[in-house]
């Protein structure tokens, strides 16, 4: 079994902040990590090559600074790690980071399974994966919640919103999995230190420009423009009390309610 784990470097977002009037998010003003979704992606990976054997690699498309979580991941059981980093990559949104993924995979062969997280913290879009099957050509089963079966065929467990739905597929395909579909592992302390002494390949975009149109990555390849960035207050709940007659009390208490609603 050849397995792909596209993962991602983000920052914490309970510390981050964000850049109003250009629209991004500073991704220096907080600590970085692997998107927790892709924890599961890769977990659900190593799980499949511990049942059936195979290989499990892991891939990333970003700055040099990310070749921290892929080595995260190397810790975590994947066998090989990928970073793709490039300006020319840089500014890049779902379509164009997909497109630059699926050609990596197009350079790297054959495989059998793509397990991508749900969706990332830091845009929660959730598009990356169905776009880059499309790209590839392969189908695609989102919100895997359960892995029933990995062998001639894939079984899995669907959480549509509340409503599940079996699934079956052949190979190749793509999965995206959400946080029920098993607990992240811990790696060890021998797997981080073996992980430091692993290599991590960089690929630029040189190295696609045989199967790949350069013209497509980063921003040049990107159609969405972010027009503006808000961050919606967050205010505590507030308390009033009323100590007027009853027919005042009830009419303000009345008041109050509408005008509550009338700002939800």
């Amino acid at each position: 079994m050849r397995t792909i784990v596209p993962v991602k470097q983000v920052p914490d977002m309970r510390q981050v902040r964000f850049e109003t009037e250009k629209g991004v998010v500073d991704r220096s003003s907080a600590d970085a990590e692997i998107n927790p979704f892709d924890l599961n992606a890769l977990e659900a990976a190593v799980q499949a090559k511990g049942t059936l054997g195979g290989t499990v690699t892991a891939i990333s498309m970003g700055p040099r600074q990310a070749e921290s979580a892929l080595r995260d991941a190397l810790a975590r059981g994947a066998d090989s790690a990928i970073l793709l980093a490039d300006e020319a990559f840089a500014g890049a949104d779902t379509l164009a980071t997909s497109y630059t993924l699926a050609y990596a995979i197009k350079r790297l062969g054959d495989f059998d399974l793509i397990i991508c997280g749900e969706k990332t913290v830091d845009g929660d879009t959730g598009q990356v994966g169905p776009e880059l099957a499309e790209h590839l050509g392969i189908p695609h089963i989102a919100y895997v919640a359960k892995i029933e079966e990995v062998g001639e065929k894939l079984k899995v467990v669907c959480d549509m919103e509340g409503e599940f739905y079996s699934v079956e597929s052949g190979f190749p395909v793509l999965i995206t999995v959400t946080k029920d579909v098993n607990t992240p592992r811990l790696p060890t302390f021998r797997d981080k230190v073996n992980a430091r002494k692993a290599k991590v390949e960089i690929w630029n975009a040189k190295d696609l420009s045989s199967v790949a149109d350069a013209g497509r990555f980063g921003a040049a390849g990107s159609p969405t423009r972010v027009h503006r960035v808000t961050i919606p207050s967050e205010e505590g709940r507030k308390g009033q009390v009323f100590r007027d007659t009853r027919d005042k009390t009830m009419n303000e208490l009345v008041t109050t309610i509408f005008q509550c609603l009338g700002e939800t």
